[in-house]
């Protein structure tokens, strides 16, 4: 195996960890956002506010995209492993 494949492995493999965890980070950043606005708004400095809704909202995003999500992931593997003897060599 050279160095190459090596690398565009790693490079897949980076690219399909940015693009699975894309939605969740997404959505977590929203949803910060937009307490960190209203905790300005009406001046509440509870730093535990954001963690409630955050939690909640990921997990939203997990159940309605995790198919998605374990698509991508099946689809990576079965690549690496249909072209694992030439990767062995």
């Amino acid at each position: 195996m050279s160095t190459g494949v090596v690398i565009d492995i790693a490079r897949e493999a980076l690219w399909l960890i940015i693009k699975c965890s894309a939605p969740m980070l997404l959505v977590s950043l929203v949803v910060g956002l937009t307490i960190s606005i209203f905790q300005t708004v009406t001046s509440i400095q509870e730093q535990t506010l954001t963690f409630v809704p955050k939690i909640i909202s990921i997990f939203v995003t997990v159940i309605l995209c995790g198919g998605w999500v374990m698509e991508n992931i099946i689809t990576f593997m079965e690549h690496l492993f249909e072209n694992f003897s030439t990767y062995v060599r």
